[in-house]
């Protein structure tokens, strides 16, 4: 089976969009009968994805197809020229790693869409006004329009079928998959530290991520007195469109030197931050899947975190839940001070969220579709060894992650 996924997205750095994208292939990548992998990514994600990816496989093929900057431009290649990638690239199946703009009927396969949350509908402020009803017509669109959808939680299929149970049928809950990464390795930021304790934070700077709870539960915990005076917060993920009002209130709450904002670091830091921090603090409003939840059950951490739907299905006993009332920031320093005078606990193998059984539940989820289609396409595009390789229409494609 020959497969493409889309993952081109924006982002400057790794994001959730692109941590799902990476998994995906490094779970298909178990299956023998995946006999072609191509990833098509912008140009400035194809350094931080192939690292992410980080597999030699002869069948990997990492693509940065030639885009300039712009959402419009971007929506205009899902919509144009993917159906034509995916013809040359001869695709039993492709796989958009998020909702985006198709043209269903030119596409020589069929059409997975992964579905990570219904934000556009559950916090509109993430977007602002009229950008919010953009994105939901093009959510709509997609949804659908495509062959299949993907939802990485059941809490988002819950979503899906109370906003739009037209297109329910054709949804499946897939979750998204972990693993535990490379071999952590120190981030320079931390180079002139020492010894000093820290709380880790990861999250975009997006209103459902409720980063700014985040940062006044600190300050409350940090005034009891019970915690290191030198403790620091860390907050990983991209800035957005709350990046102002925190660096106001870090500013006026006088926390500079203990409130650190990071973007962009690598897997092995990540995975540095997730076994060395105190505790992994994660106030959200609404989330689709958790993943730094789940990632930080693997590495062993003490999880503070709000009880919400998504953070149920993928956490355990390790977590410590916070309801989001009215005084949540008082509520989240409690939970921080009592999480913190616990033992660590030991890593959490999350068998359900390994790569071979996410990917065992994509392959039956792509046989099942294409066996329902009844399309000739399905016939057509079998594997066949012999017949000669169509030429990439990539005219800037990267070289195999095997041999980058």
């Amino acid at each position: 089976m020959r497969i493409v996924l889309a993952a081109v997205s924006s982002n400057r750095c790794m994001s959730g969009v692109s941590r799902h994208a990476a998994n995906l292939a490094k779970s298909l990548l178990t299956r023998l009968e995946v006999s072609a992998l191509h990833v098509l990514v912008a140009p400035w994600e194809h350094q931080y994805v192939r690292e992410a990816i980080g597999r030699s496989d002869a069948r990997l093929h990492l693509h940065a197809v030639p885009l300039a900057t712009g959402t419009f431009r971007r929506n205009i290649w899902y919509y144009r020229s993917l159906p034509s990638i995916a013809e040359q690239l001869r695709a039993d199946v492709v796989h958009i790693t998020y909702p985006s703009p198709i043209r269903i009927r030119a596409f020589p396969c069929l059409v997975v869409i992964t579905l990570h949350d219904l934000y556009p509908y559950d916090i509109p402020a993430n977007f602002g006004f009229p950008k919010v009803l953009f994105n939901r017509l093009i959510l709509r669109h997609c949804l659908k329009n495509a062959h299949a959808i993907a939802c990485v939680s059941e809490s988002t299929k819950l979503r899906l079928g109370l906003t739009m149970p037209e297109v329910l049928a054709k949804a499946v809950t897939i979750c998204n998959s972990i693993d535990r990464g490379p071999i952590p390795a120190v981030p320079s930021f931390v180079a002139t530290w020492g010894d000093a304790p820290f709380l880790l934070c990861v999250a975009q700077h997006r209103r459902n991520k409720n980063v700014l709870v985040a940062i006044r539960a600190f300050k409350r915990a940090m005034a009891t007195g019970q915690m290191a005076s030198e403790t620091r917060l860390i907050i990983v993920g991209m800035p957005g469109p709350e990046s102002g009002s925190l660096y106001r209130f870090v500013r006026t709450a006088r926390l500079s030197d203990h409130v650190f904002f990071i973007s962009g670091i690598s897997d092995a830091e990540m995975s540095w931050c997730y076994r060395n921090c105190e505790l992994l603090l994660a106030p959200s409003i609404v989330e689709g899947f958790g993943l730094p939840v789940a990632e930080a059950q693997l590495a062993g951490c003490r999880i503070v975190c709000s009880d919400i739907p998504a953070f149920r299905e993928v956490g355990s006993g390790a977590c410590r839940f916070v309801s989001l009332t009215a005084d949540a920031d008082e509520q989240f320093a409690r939970a921080i001070i009592a999480s913190l005078r616990e033992r660590r606990p030991l890593p959490t193998h999350l068998a359900h969220l390994s790569p071979a059984g996410i990917a065992d539940q994509y392959m039956r989820l792509y046989k099942r579709v294409r066996a329902l289609s009844g399309s000739e396409t399905a016939a057509v595009h079998q594997d066949d060894h012999t017949a000669k390789p169509a030429k990439s229409p990539l005219t800037d494609e990267v070289p195999n992650a095997a041999h980058s």
